[in-house]
């Protein structure tokens, strides 16, 4: 029963009380960067979640063989194979998606939340456990994402997934589209405006240091 409830906190914790972005405060260059839009945030999202679940899975059935002198090599090494994997996953089936996050995708290999789930987990928990785990860093991660490009995307442009929501009613009565949604900095303000959210809602998230 405890291995159940702690195999269930491993996936669901980093959902709210340890997101890796609003709590942790980490990934979050790629957040500003890829949220201008839901799509790309989604596919943003989907790609981090599936490299760190399959990396994190690798390094688990790995750690009793990787010597401590170059476990980061290894860990860099797979990475980079499964960032490569998904990269060319990108280019075959979703080309547009993939020129519109550009060098981003490459750059996961670098994202702090995947290092850090692999030097602070996999390397020292059995393969469930890991899987688990990033597939929850995963989701929690793009959870932020997609609500952040929600909000900008609709707010900005009134579309969604390249659809118009807002009606042109609206525009003909005076609605005006708000253009600094589309600009890096507003992700920021976004972010900063849901961890404050959750931290006044989550009283046990008050007694923990952002930093």
């Amino acid at each position: 029963m405890k291995l159940n409830e702690n195999l269930k906190d491993t996936l669901f914790a980093p959902l709210s009380k340890n997101n890796p972005i609003s709590v942790q405060v980490l990934g979050i260059c790629s957040a500003l960067a890829v949220t201008a839009e839901l799509k790309p945030a989604l596919v943003m999202g989907l790609s981090v979640m599936i490299i760190v679940a399959v990396s994190n899975l690798i390094i688990s059935l790995m750690r009793n063989t990787i010597p401590n002198s170059v476990r980061i090599i290894v860990q860099l090494v797979v990475v980079a194979a499964v960032v490569t994997v998904v990269s060319e996953i990108l280019k075959a089936f979703a080309y547009d998606v993939s020129v519109q996050l550009s060098v981003y995708i490459g750059l996961i290999i670098t994202n702090c939340i995947l290092m850090g789930r692999l030097e602070a987990f996999a390397m020292s928990n059995k393969p469930a456990p890991s899987l688990l785990d990033g597939i929850g860093n995963g989701v929690g991660y793009a959870l932020i994402l997609v609500i952040v490009g929600f909000f900008r995307e609709l707010l900005g442009s009134g579309k969604l997934l390249g659809f118009q929501v807002i009606p042109q009613a609206f525009y003909d009565w005076g609605y005006v589209n708000n253009g600094l949604m589309m600009m890096p900095s507003m992700a920021l303000i976004l972010i900063a405006c849901f961890i404050w959210a959750q931290r006044s809602w989550d009283k046990e998230l008050q007694e923990k240091q952002v930093f």
